[in-house]
C-alpha cells in the first residue's frame, strides 16, 4: 500500500470514529432529553417527593450503629443549607438539590428530637423500689389491675440527676377513685424498657425513649394516694389541662361502660376514648384474625366519619336557612365546625400517634376546603408526612405510620386516575341503586387496595396475612360508617345531659354485628396466613417502588413495578437462624431435622417465645413449642443435636463436667466458670445480660459420622462454622440501648469462638463472620 492510500485509510478510520463517537453523544444526549422531559412533565409531582427525601434522611440516622455526634450533625446541616443555596445547576439539579437538603434535615431533625427527649434511664434492676409521684395515666385491665404511668418526683436509691421522667407500672389490683394528677407512692419492682426479643426485632426502648419513659415494672404493693388531684400536686404549669383531659376520659368510660358491659361496652370505649385496656385478649385476636383490627384503634376512618359527620351535620342545618345560604359560604362554616370536631376528638380519644397522625390530615383537608383548595390530593397527604416527619421523626419506623401512609398513597393515587378518567367522558347520573352499587363497590375496591398496600408491612412487623379481610371489612365497615360512629357522635353529645344511653344502645347493636362478622370470618379454615421474617433490604426496595408507582403519574412510574419484584425475590432471602437462646440462657430454641423450632423443656417466656416462632413463620403456640424428639432434658439441664452439633443449655452447675466435655455449643444460666475449655461457643448468663438474644446459625460443617463406629463413641474431627447475631449486635450503641449497656463494667464477654490453633477469643460484640473451628469432642451415641 502506497503511503498515499495508507493516508487516505487512516483519515476514513478517524473519520469513522468521528461519526460513530457523534452518534454515541447525540444517542447519550437523546436518553438525557427524554429523561430531562419525563422530569419537566412531572413538575407538579416534585413536591410529593419531599417528605420521602426527608425520611431517607431519618432513616439513615436511625441506621447508624453508633449515636452521630454535634459536630457531625453540624457538618450535615451546613452541607445541606450551603447545597439549597449556593448551588444552582440545571433543571435535574432544581430537583436533586431540594431533594438532597431535604435528606440533610430529616437528619438533622432525627438528631434533634433525640437530644431534646433525652432524659435518664433505668441503668439497673431494682428488685423493690418505693417511687412516688404524679399520676398522668390510669389504664384499667379488668380483672388484671390497672396499668399506671407516672411522672417521677423520687426513687430511693436513685440520685436526682439520674432520676427516669416518669414510669409505667402494672398493678395487679385496683386503686379505688385513683385518677390523673394524684400524687402517689408505690412500691414495685423495675428495670430499663426492654430491648427487642431478636435481632432486627421491634424495639420498645427505642419508643420509651422518645416518651421520656425511662423505666417499666411490677407493683409489689397498692398504690398509696399521697394527695389528690385537687391538692397542691396538682398545680404545676402545663398539668392541670392534661389532668383535666384525663379525668374526663375516665368519666366518659365509665359512663360507656356502664351502659354496655362486655367486651361491647370495651370497644365502644375504645372507639370514643382511644382506650383498648379492657378488650379481652380473644376478641382482640378476632378481630386481628379476621383483617378487623384496624378498627379498634382511632385512625382514619374513624376520624373521617366523625368529622365528616360533624360537617355534614352542621351544612345540612345552615342548608335550611335561604339567607344563610344565599349570602354567606356556609360550606366553610361547617369545615370550621369540622375542624373543632376533629380537635375535641383528638382530646378525648387520647392523642395517641395514629390518631394524631389522622387529626393533622383531617385538618389539612378542611383548611383546603377553606381555602378553596381539591380536599383530598396527593399534595395534602405529603404535607401531613412533613409535618409529622418534621415533628416526630421516629414515627417513620412506626408500623402505624407506615401502613397507614401507604394505605392512604394507594387509595388517593388509584381515585385519582379513576377520577380523570371519569372526568375525559360524561357519565350518566347514578340512579338509586347504582349509588347503592357504588357504595359497596367503593369498599370494596377500598379495601382490595388498602389490603395490598399494607401487606408487606403487616408481614415484615407482623408476620401475619389476612385471607378474607375483603370479606369481613366488607361487612363490618359499612356498619362502623353508618351506625357505630354516627352513634358515637351522638353520645357524645347526648352525654352532657344525661341522655347517652339511647345512642349507646344503637351503637353496642352494630358493634355486635362486627363482633359478629369478625368471629365468623376468623373461624374460617385459613384465615390466618403466618410468613417467617423478610429481610429489611426488602421493605425498602417495595416502598421506593410503590413510591414510585404512585406518586409519579406519566408512564415512568411504571418502572416502580421493577423494585417490586426485586423487593419479592429478596424476600426469602433472610436467614433463618439453627439455634437461638435468650431468658438468660432459660430458654433455648434449636431447629430440628423436619425445620422447625423446638424449645427446651420447662418454664417458658410465653411472649419471648411468641415473637421467636412469630419471625420463623411458625403458627404453633408457645405452649406446643417444646419437642423431646429434639432434647433429652433433667433438672439439671437439656442437650439436644442440632445439623450434627451436640448443644447443650445447663440449667445447674452440676451439669457442667460432662456438658463441658460432650457439647460443641453450651448455653448456661450462670456465670461460666473457670476450666470449662471444651465447647467451641459458651453463651453464659453475663453474655445474655451484656448483649441480649443470641442467635447462631450453623453452616460449613461435614455431618457427624456414626458415633457407633467410632471407639469410646468419639467423633471424628470436622470443620465447623458458626455465625452470631444478638440484639446488642444489631442495635449499635445509641442513647436508648442503656438497658443493654448499663452491663458494660462486668469481666469480658463470655461468649466466644475459639478457632483452633488459635489463642485468640472472638466476642459476640465484635463483627463475628464466619469463624471456622476444629475441635474434637466427644459425643454419645445417638442411638
Amino acid at each position: 500500500m502506497s503511503h498515499r492510500e495508507s493516508t487516505r485509510a487512516r483519515l476514513a478510520a478517524a473519520a469513522g470514529a468521528v461519526a460513530t463517537q457523534d452518534i454515541e453523544i447525540r444517542r447519550r444526549s437523546g436518553i438525557g432529553q427524554a429523561i430531562a422531559e419525563v422530569v419537566e412533565a412531572e413538575r407538579a409531582r416534585w413536591f410529593l417527593w419531599l417528605p420521602v427525601w426527608l425520611g431517607a434522611g431519618i432513616g439513615v440516622y436511625f441506621w447508624l450503629p453508633a449515636e452521630p455526634t454535634y459536630l457531625t450533625t453540624l457538618s450535615v446541616a451546613g452541607a445541606a443549607i450551603a447545597l439549597l443555596f449556593l448551588v444552582r445547576v440545571g433543571p435535574a439539579g432544581a430537583v436533586l438539590v431540594p431533594m438532597i437538603a431535604a435528606c440533610g434535615a430529616g437528619f438533622v431533625l432525627a438528631k434533634a428530637r433525640t437530644e431534646w427527649t433525652r432524659a435518664p434511664v433505668l441503668e439497673r434492676q431494682l428488685t423493690s423500689a418505693d417511687v412516688r409521684g404524679l399520676v398522668e395515666l390510669v389504664e384499667p385491665r379488668p380483672g388484671k389491675g390497672e396499668r399506671l404511668t407516672i411522672r417521677v418526683s423520687s426513687i430511693d436509691e436513685i440520685a436526682s440527676d439520674r432520676l427516669p421522667y416518669r414510669v409505667r407500672i402494672r398493678t395487679l389490683q385496683v386503686t379505688p377513685g385513683l385518677k390523673p394528677g394524684d400524687s402517689i407512692r408505690i412500691r414495685a419492682k423495675l428495670g430499663p424498657p426492654s430491648p427487642p426479643s431478636l435481632p432486627d426485632d421491634y424495639d420498645f426502648a427505642r419508643a420509651a425513649w422518645f416518651q421520656k419513659l425511662g423505666a417499666t415494672g411490677f407493683a409489689m404493693s397498692k398504690a398509696e394516694v399521697v394527695a389528690r388531684a385537687d391538692g397542691p400536686a396538682a398545680g404545676q404549669t402545663g398539668f392541670r389541662i392534661s389532668q383535666a383531659i384525663e379525668n374526663l376520659r375516665q368519666v366518659i368510660g365509665r359512663r360507656v361502660t356502664a351502659v354496655l358491659p362486655g367486651d361491647v361496652g370495651a370497644i365502644a370505649n375504645a372507639l370514643i376514648t382511644g382506650e383498648r385496656g379492657a378488650i379481652s385478649e380473644e376478641a382482640t385476636k378476632t378481630f386481628r384474625d379476621s383483617g378487623l383490627l384496624h378498627i379498634l384503634s382511632i385512625s382514619g376512618l374513624h376520624m373521617v366519619v366523625m368529622a365528616g359527620a360533624a360537617f355534614f351535620g352542621i351544612r345540612l342545618i345552615l342548608s335550611a336557612f335561604p339567607r344563610l345560604v344565599l349570602y354567606y359560604a356556609i360550606k366553610k362554616w361547617a369545615a370550621v365546625a369540622a375542624l373543632a370536631a376533629a380537635f375535641g376528638y383528638l382530646m378525648i380519644s387520647g392523642s395517641s400517634v395514629a390518631t394524631l397522625r389522622s387529626a393533622i390530615m383531617i385538618a389539612i383537608i378542611f383548611l383546603a376546603v377553606l381555602a378553596d383548595r381539591p380536599a383530598i390530593a396527593m399534595r395534602n397527604v405529603a404535607i401531613a408526612a412533613l409535618i409529622l416527619l418534621a415533628t416526630m421523626p421516629e414515627t417513620l419506623l412506626d408500623a402505624g405510620f407506615q401502613m397507614s401512609f401507604a394505605a392512604v398513597i394507594c387509595l388517593v393515587a388509584v381515585y385519582e386516575s379513576l377520577r380523570l378518567r371519569a372526568s375525559a367522558r360524561e357519565l350518566q347520573p347514578f340512579t338509586t341503586a347504582g349509588r347503592l352499587g357504588a357504595f359497596f363497590g367503593g369498599i370494596v375496591l377500598s379495601t382490595l387496595i388498602a389490603s395490598v398496600a399494607v401487606a408487606p408491612f403487616a408481614i415484615y412487623h407482623f408476620h401475619q396475612t389476612q385471607q378474607f379481610a375483603v370479606a369481613a371489612n366488607l361487612v363490618a365497615i359499612p356498619i362502623c360508617n353508618v351506625i357505630v360512629m354516627p352513634a358515637a357522635l351522638l353520645t357524645l353529645l347526648a352525654m352532657p345531659f344525661g341522655f347517652e344511653a339511647l345512642p349507646l344502645a344503637a351503637m353496642g347493636k352494630g358493634i355486635e354485628a362486627m363482633i359478629w362478622a369478625a368471629e365468623a370470618v376468623a373461624g374460617v379454615p385459613g384465615a390466618v396466613g403466618h410468613v417467617a421474617a423478610v429481610p429489611q433490604i426488602s421493605l425498602v426496595l417495595f416502598t421506593l417502588g410503590g413510591l414510585w408507582l404512585t406518586l409519579w403519574q406519566t408512564r415512568w412510574r411504571f418502572a416502580g413495578l421493577a423494585l417490586i419484584a426485586v423487593a419479592a425475590l429478596f424476600a426469602p432471602a433472610k436467614e433463618r437462624p439453627d439455634i437461638i437462646a435468650g431468658r438468660d440462657g432459660l430458654l433455648v430454641l434449636g431447629r430440628g431435622p423436619d425445620g422447625a423450632l423446638a424449645a427446651t423443656a420447662g418454664r417458658q417466656g410465653g411472649f419471648e417465645l411468641d415473637r421467636w416462632l412469630a419471625q420463623d413463620g411458625d403458627s404453633r403456640p408457645a405452649t406446643e413449642a417444646a419437642d423431646r424428639g429434639l432434647w433429652s432434658c433433667d433438672a439439671a439441664g437439656c442437650v439436644g443435636t442440632v445439623k450434627g452439633v451436640t448443644v447443650a443449655s445447663a440449667r445447674h452447675p452440676s451439669a457442667l463436667p460432662e456438658d463441658c466435655r460432650r457439647a460443641r455449643i453450651l448455653v448456661l444460666s450462670f456465670p461460666k466458670p473457670a476450666g470449662c475449655a471444651g465447647p467451641d461457643l459458651i453463651i453464659d448468663k453475663l453474655a445474655f445480660q451484656n448483649h441480649g438474644t443470641h442467635t447462631v446459625s450453623i453452616g460449613n460443617g461435614a455431618q457427624l459420622e456414626d458415633a457407633a463406629s467410632q471407639p469410646k463413641s468419639r467423633a471424628p474431627h470436622h470443620d465447623l462454622a458458626l455465625r452470631i447475631g444478638t440484639v446488642a449486635q444489631h442495635r449499635g450503641d445509641r442513647p436508648w440501648t442503656v438497658s443493654l449497656r448499663g452491663h458494660r463494667n462486668v469481666p469480658a464477654m463470655q461468649s466466644r469462638l475459639k478457632p483452633a490453633g488459635t489463642a485468640r477469643a472472638t466476642t459476640s460484640s465484635d463483627s463475628l463472620d464466619v469463624i471456622p473451628s476444629r475441635r474434637s469432642l466427644p459425643v454419645d451415641d445417638p442411638e
